[in-house]
């Protein structure tokens, strides 16, 4: 793999998978979204794998979400849609061994696929989460139903109708409950890893088992939500130059919300 890192510790049962493209802020093109789709359906059969932990490469960033550099051409009917980010996630490819992220830096937009399917979320004091969908005419739609789970409502309408204007802290994720451990710069994968490594001392049966119950309580929801995206996007989206053109002048990053 090339945009995807891979490291299994036989011996804890717990495996780091990292993305990997820190000069380009972890952002998802066609490949890492390829290679992660595989990488989940491939530790499904690897008994001595039974925990996950996910993070990104370098300081500055988790994951900023899908690469504004790919193109990926879009049928003209509303009720199909061709988006990679929808196969990356260990849900999406059938993977029910518990996933837990580590946040560094920024994780936003279609950081949240990823989050989304993770069972919870480990993060340090730099972490910051928005999605700027709306700001650069885009109708967020997987992201915020996948968000909605994990947040309250008026948190997480919040976060998507500010767009880019807004960040929320690592301090303010953790109030809301985004983010289950706050850490010290630079600690939590090894936060993460440490709560990797019990949950992977128990019986994997009934970890996965447990794994599988807690997504059944969200998915129905996700599944009937998620059958009204690809409409919304078609109706609600800009024109791909229309975006462009709002990216192209995009401004400094917005406030941060500590409270």
């Amino acid at each position: 793999m090339n945009s995807v890192r891979y490291d299994a510790d036989k011996g804890t049962g717990v495996a780091v998978v990292t993305l990997n493209r820190p000069e380009r802020l972890n952002a998802i093109d066609v490949e890492m979204a390829r290679e992660l789709g595989g990488l989940w359906r491939e530790v499904r059969f690897d008994d001595s794998v039974r925990a996950v932990v996910l993070t990104g490469a370098g300081e500055r960033a988790f994951s900023t979400g899908i690469d504004r550099g790919v193109v990926v051409p879009q049928p003209s009917s509303p009720y199909m849609q061709d988006d990679p980010l929808l196969s990356i996630g260990p849900k999406a490819n059938d993977l029910w061994k518990p996933v837990v992220a580590a946040v560094r830096g920024m994780a936003c937009g279609g950081a949240f696929y990823l989050l989304g399917e993770s069972e919870f979320v480990v993060a340090d004091t730099t972490a910051t989460f928005f999605d700027p969908h709306t700001t650069y005419g885009m109708v967020s739609a997987y992201e915020s139903v996948l968000m909605a789970q994990r947040m309250p409502y008026g948190e997480v309408a919040r976060m998507m109708l500010m767009g880019a204007a807004e960040r929320i802290s690592a301090q303010r994720a953790h109030a809301i409950g985004l983010v289950s451990e706050l850490t010290e710069p630079g600690a939590a994968l090894d936060a993460a890893v440490r709560c990797a490594t019990v949950v992977a001392g128990s019986p994997a049966e009934a970890v996965q088992g447990t794994v599988r119950a807690l997504w059944a309580a969200r998915e129905a929801a996700c599944a009937q939500a998620f059958a009204q995206a690809p409409h919304l996007i078609a109706l609600g989206n800009l024109p791909t130059e229309g975006q462009a053109e709002l990216f192209a002048g995009r401004r400094s990053a917005g406030r941060f919300r500590v409270r």
